[in-house]
């Protein structure tokens, strides 16, 4: 049975979604520019995109075959072939002024248009001149297996899109296909969302960069080249702001850094819990405000918003699972808000669980590897789940929700989960 007791929020710590909303409410879809179709992928559009023209315009062969009359064709099969003459040979590009008459065909390509008379299209396949290589000539007369319906094999005028149809919406994300259809229309120049900048920098003595030999009491930086990975997937461009020591100078170089490269947000990992060498919190309200710095989730708790020199900013915490999550529940929306996205809201899927698991009744998020398991999806946990275990995230594909002031799960039962991979096996 799910253990559940009452949250009990002290110190000022938020709840999630109250913090989310309050962060978002900092934020504003940046300007929109005029940009190159083919420069426009995985950008936001600002405005709709209508058909100035039907597509296709024209009627055409959707196969390789033979343009004929339907009418001539009604007895036709493979015991009873009609044979036509092959009056005109028609390649995709070609407009033939040829009109077919009674008893005739035409060899026609994929994409070609139509030639007058002709209502339907015979695959080569139901012909016997089921050839394809190139430079065949087309021969003099053919002989059909199929009594085609009027329409068959025919691309229709406007069957994908009507002069005048909305085909895509402001919101949408300029996809691989959607740069298809705006080239398919003969679109130059889509207006869209500016891409975030976003600096990113983490802080600590004891980092260093993977140029540097490792020392006793020191590691390698993971946060800062974690999140610059996750900005540029999040659709921003990230600035890489370096690495600041613990003392007041450093951080505040590397945020002047920020302002200098205009950046519309700037992000760091630790510097901002109550340790004696924290000192982001520190610099940052000295010249700006915090408006939280703390939220009852698991990973995470010490996440603070605010701004710098009026730059939104955000503190992550240092544990590199906890800078993870912290990244995709605020920093991720406030991303897509920025580029001009109308739904902030995490997407969820709904999982059993294939093992009993436990919190400390703080919203959670735990790794966990969903599969396909009896026609629904499971999930299980990828190991420990300490915040600096980069390992255990690795190996997973989602993030498991386990909302405020639940403190346990039985197996079999069922939760949230959002996803963090590609390779999430959807239903």
């Amino acid at each position: 049975m799910m253990e559940i007791i009452l949250p009990q929020l002290t110190d000022n710590l938020l709840d999630v979604r109250t913090a989310r909303l309050r962060m978002l409410q900092a934020f504003e879809p940046l300007e929109t520019n005029d940009i190159m179709v083919e420069q426009s992928a995985d950008y936001i559009l600002s405005s709709d995109i209508k058909a100035e023209v039907d597509i296709p315009g024209f009627l055409s062969s959707a196969m390789d075959g033979f343009a004929v009359r339907s009418s001539d064709l009604v007895n036709a099969s493979k015991h009873n072939p009609i044979e036509l003459k092959v009056v005109v040979d028609i390649p995709a590009g070609k407009l033939v002024e040829e009109k077919l008459q009674v008893g005739q065909a035409a060899r026609i390509m994929t994409g070609a248009p139509l030639p007058e008379g002709a209502d339907a299209i015979v695959p080569v396949e139901q012909t016997d001149f089921n050839y394809r290589y190139s430079g065949l000539k087309a021969p003099g007369t053919v002989k059909i297996y199929d009594n085609p319906t009027a329409g068959a094999h025919i691309r229709q005028i406007g069957e994908d899109a009507r002069e005048g149809d909305l085909v895509i919406s402001a919101g949408q994300r300029l996809r691989a296909q959607e740069l298809g259809l705006l080239s398919m229309l003969g679109i130059k120049v889509v207006s869209a969302y500016r891409k975030p900048r976003v600096g990113v920098f983490s802080s600590g003595d004891e980092l260093l960069e993977k140029d540097k030999h490792l020392q006793p009491g020191k590691i390698y930086d993971a946060n800062r080249p974690m999140l610059i990975s996750l900005v540029e997937q999040a659709g921003a461009v990230a600035i890489d702001l370096g690495i600041s020591q613990d003392n007041e100078q450093s951080v505040l170089a590397c945020l002047r850094m920020a302002v200098d490269a205009n950046a519309d947000l700037i992000i760091s990992t630790a510097g901002v819990s109550v340790g004696a060498f924290d000192f982001v919190r520190t610099v940052v309200e000295k010249n700006g405000h915090l408006d939280f710095w703390r939220v009852n989730m698991r990973p995470g708790k010490p996440i603070c918003f605010g701004d710098f020199c009026d730059i939104p900013f955000i503190g992550l915490p240092g544990n590199p699972v906890a800078a993870f999550v912290g990244f995709h529940v605020f920093i991720s929306p406030a991303i897509f808000k920025m580029r001009g996205g109308d739904s902030l809201d995490q997407k969820t899927y709904k999982v059993k669980l294939l093992e009993a698991i436990e919190s400390d009744g703080r919203e959670s998020y735990l790794r966990v590897i969903i599969n396909h398991q009896g026609g629904e999806l499971s999930a299980r946990l990828t190991g420990h789940q300490g915040s600096g275990n980069l390992r255990s995230l690795v190996d997973a594909n989602g993030l498991l929700i386990v909302p405020s002031g639940v403190k346990s799960m039985p197996a079999g039962s069922y939760a949230d989960v959002c996803l963090i991979d590609d390779g999430f096996p959807e239903v």
